[in-house]
Order: C-alpha cells, then sequence, then structure tokens
C-alpha cells in the first residue's frame, strides 16, 4: 500500500487583513515545494482574495464552516455551494470552538460534512475531547460518538472525509498531546474509520493542538497521524513553512 501523503492545513480562525494576507500567501508560495500537501483555510470573506492569489499553484484553500442548508433564509450562512464557486477544496467542520461557543451538535457537525460533501468540497470534520473528558477518562467514548454520528449520515460517503483530532485542552492553550498519547486515540480512530469503511487504511487523520516547529517532526513520525491543522503558528510563514517541512 502507497504511504498516505501528510496534510497540512492552516486555521487562521478569526484574523487577517488583505495586507497581512497577502504577505502570508506571497511567502507561502516562495517557500515552495514541500513534500506533502499544504492547504489554507479563511475566513470567509478573503476566500475569493485568496483563490486569485493561489490561482495555478499547488495550495488549496478552504473555508472554516459551512451551512448544513443548500439555500434559504438563513441570514449569514455560507452554503456549501457557495464554498464551491470560489474553488474551496476544504472546508473545516465542528471545530471544537463551533461546538462549545455555537452549541453545534454532532449530528449538525454530520450534516455540514454531508453538505460539503455534496458540492464536491472536503469535510475536515474535528473531534476531540475537553480536559475533564480526559481526566475522566472519557476521550475514547467521546471521539468515538462524535465521529460515529459523521459516519452514520455521510454512510458510503464516509471515506472522503478528513478527520482531525483535535484535543480541546491543547488548542490555543500552549499544551500539547504528547507524541504517544496523540497516536494513541489517531490508532482509535483509524480502526473505528475502517471498520466502517474499508479503506481507514487510506484515509488522513489530521492532529491538531498547539503544533508548533519543535514539535512537528515528532507528531507527525506517529504511525497513524497523517499531518496536522494548524492554528496560531499558520499565522507566521516562516514557522508554517517549517511545519510543513517536518511533515
Amino acid at each position: 500500500m502507497a504511504q498516505r501523503r501528510k496534510l497540512i492545513v492552516g486555521n487562521w480562525k478569526m484574523h487577517g487583513s488583505r495586507a497581512a494576507n497577502a504577505e502570508l500567501l506571497s511567502a507561502l508560495l516562495a517557500g515552495r515545494p514541500y513534500l506533502g500537501d499544504l492547504a489554507v483555510c479563511v475566513p470567509a470573506v478573503y476566500l475569493h482574495e485568496t483563490a486569485a492569489a493561489l490561482a495555478g499553484s499547488d495550495l488549496r484553500w478552504g473555508a472554516q464552516d459551512v451551512s448544513e442548508h443548500a439555500q434559504g433564509a438563513y441570514t449569514g450562512e455560507v452554503s456549501a455551494a457557495m464554498l464551491a464557486e470560489a474553488g474551496c477544496r476544504y472546508v473545516i467542520v465542528g471545530h471544537s470552538e463551533r461546538r462549545a461557543y455555537h452549541a453545534e451538535s454532532d449530528e449538525l457537525v454530520a450534516a455540514k460534512a454531508q453538505a460539503a460533501l455534496a458540492k464536491g468540497v472536503t469535510p475536515i470534520v474535528c473531534v476531540g475531547e475537553t480536559l475533564a473528558q480526559r481526566e475522566a477518562g472519557e476521550t475514547e467514548t467521546v471521539v468515538k460518538r462524535q465521529l460515529s454520528a459523521v459516519i452514520h449520515r455521510l454512510a458510503h460517503c464516509a471515506a472522503e472525509m478528513v478527520v482531525a483530532y483535535e484535543p480541546v485542552w491543547a488548542i490555543g492553550t500552549g499544551r500539547t498531546a504528547s507524541p504517544e498519547q496523540a497516536q494513541a486515540v489517531h490508532a482509535v480512530l483509524r480502526a473505528q474509520l475502517h471498520a466502517a469503511t474499508g479503506r481507514g487504511a487510506t484515509m488522513k487523520i489530521l492532529y491538531g493542538g498547539s503544533v508548533k516547529p519543535d514539535n512537528a517532526a515528532t507528531l507527525f513520525a506517529q504511525a497513524d497521524i497523517d499531518g496536522g491543522l494548524i492554528g496560531g503558528a499558520s499565522l507566521k510563514a516562516s514557522e508554517f513553512i517549517a511545519i510543513a517541512r517536518a511533515a
């Protein structure tokens, strides 16, 4: 079986400006090539500018959220068709911040993933436990429940998604799951994916949670970690490039 190519995805969250974005994207283009695949998920208002900046390159772009609805009276929402029209390859769904601040349920995350796939946009489905859940020994139960909802909704299309494990306690806190801790959860997720789709061995599972240049190589060296969903470090070209090269 061919080795899975690493995928590094930058999540800009609610950061950026036209000037800062142009400088960052220019630096990323100048830093090519990498051995793996690279993408940036940007605020929706910057999608078309990002598409223009990256046109003709092998860098991909995506969004940070999508509506579960195809169209209609949903003020402020962005549909998967709109993302596809903006050239998005990816969209993040179920990020821990969306689950926490917008009360997104497992079922809603699954519906968003389905909406994205229906328009040819690959959902990056985030799963992860809080510190309280980890300390209670509930990590495996929580991540399997979150992923199960998406697998059930996508059915035979489940193998088309990318999964990202992001321990909530390690996002933006400076704390990072040890490579062994991260690998243990990735192995659980891969087994679940394989049992459901028969294609778990070829699916990408990313790690997200305070990935930095100095810990990226050891994380990416783990058997079931296929790259990273990078937050703060993706806003600094030198750090993002270093992480990508570590993959």
